[in-house]
């Protein structure tokens, strides 16, 4: 058996790196991890060598003390990597296949599953529908955030590369497929983004630039990017979109006046979630601000993509209903205008492989648009702190320095 390290959750505001576990094709018991799924035989599983793992914006949730996350828990659900080793019931990936693993843990044999909504699977979590790695509440999958993971239910999961020599000249875009990709194209998907129409994305983190670009290749006319943080905004700019301080303007209406001449768009996207703040000068922390803001932002009619994160218990929440999830929405408005609202985690695998295409075809250039970033496993403490501070950089960890 090797040797594994990995990043761990360790306390609000503090990760390290610590010896892990080598993983065997067994959840072994751990911090989160659910009772009722230790000791799962996963023969279905492979393990992986990991080459890219990202940090994501939800595992900052984490690391902030805003979930409940428990002290010891190795994070990392963004993963690229080759497999070395195959469980028995493995039939059709092979040791030496590079492949990006979605973020959604998915047996492929529930209703759910069936029906590819992959993000609520039935099968993986005792708690509720759907799972991840490496993060809260999620059945206790080992996270990805380390030099090599388990993966389980292989053959339905993964997404292999056609030509490994080929994927690794482009790792820095393909290993965004694993969320972030997905995630910001859902929603502007789920938004109804296509030729010819605006678009509002609330937040300028690489999950709104990430929806951003993808509303670029859906057809968008205009792209407009509201964000507190002028870096983030500089980002969006760099790839063509306009853009809206949301520091210095309050009144958001205006400002897409200036730029489209209506203060309404087509459709918008949600890709703050639930540590929102007010609008303007000063603002603190307002749940509901960006719920709300894209309802009144919307024209009768469209509709709003909501891939950010909302959680059922946020411990550091601003009163005792935002810290069980319940938010002061103007559900009414949502009503009188007809929107449409699709919310939750991104079902991957509906998006993985054509996003993929779009990549090794030169069309999509996420990693570009979202300004990624290579660091170390060592590094990777570092990573956190920059993220939290508002760095426009999308971190992605190579553990084994296999990258260029």
């Amino acid at each position: 058996m090797g040797g594994n390290r990995g990043v761990a959750y360790i306390g609000k505001g503090k990760v390290e790196i610590q010896e892990i576990d080598y993983p065997d094709l067994v959840l072994r018991d751990g911090p989160g991890v659910n009772p009722l799924n230790v000791g799962r035989k996963c023969e279905h599983g492979v393990i992986l060598k990991v080459v890219t793992t990202n940090i994501c914006g939800s595992d900052q949730h984490m690391v902030r003390g805003r979930t409940t996350a428990p002290e010891g828990l190795i994070l990392g659900h963004e993963i690229t990597g080759e497999i070395i080793e195959c469980g028995r019931d493995v039939e059709f990936m092979q040791k030496g296949d590079l492949v990006s693993v979605p973020f959604n843990i998915a047996c492929g044999r529930c209703r759910a599953c069936k029906e590819q909504d992959t993000h609520i699977c039935l099968n993986v979590n005792p708690d509720r529908p759907g799972s991840a790695y490496g993060y809260v509440d999620m059945g206790g999958w080992v996270g990805g955030q380390s030099e090599y993971v388990m993966v389980p239910y292989a053959d339905f999961q993964l997404l292999r590369f056609p030509d490994k020599d080929q994927a690794m000249s482009k790792i820095r875009d393909l290993t965004m497929l694993s969320d972030i990709f997905p995630t910001g194209f859902h929603g502007a998907y789920s938004a109804g983004v296509s030729p010819g129409k605006s678009v509002y994305i609330a937040g300028a983190g690489p999950v709104g630039l990430a929806a951003a670009h993808s509303a670029q290749l859906l057809g968008a006319s205009v792209v407009i990017v509201g964000d507190l943080i002028q870096e983030r905004l500089d980002q969006a700019k760099s790839f063509g979109c306009e853009t809206i301080n949301l520091r210095e303007h309050d009144d958001i209406g205006e400002q897409i006046e200036q730029i489209l001449g209506t203060p309404e768009v087509d459709c918008a996207v949600d890709a703050v979630g639930f540590e929102a703040s007010a609008h303007g000068a000063g603002g603190g922390e307002a749940p509901a601000t960006v719920l709300n803001s894209i309802m009144q932002l919307t024209r009768a009619g469209g509709k709003l993509g909501i891939p950010g994160l909302y959680v059922t218990g946020d411990p550091g929440g601003v009163d005792e209903d935002a810290r069980e999830g319940t938010l002061k929405i103007r559900l009414g408005l949502g009503w009188a205008k007809a929107h449409t609202f699709v919310t939750g985690q991104t079902p991957v695998m509906k998006y993985h492989r054509e996003l993929m295409n779009s990549i090794l075809s030169g069309r999509a250039e996420i990693a570009k648009a979202v300004n990624a970033t290579i660091i170390s496993l060592d590094q990777a403490p570092e990573g956190y702190q920059q993220f939290d501070g508002g760095a426009s950089k999308k971190f992605v960890i190579d553990p084994h320095g296999m990258l260029k």
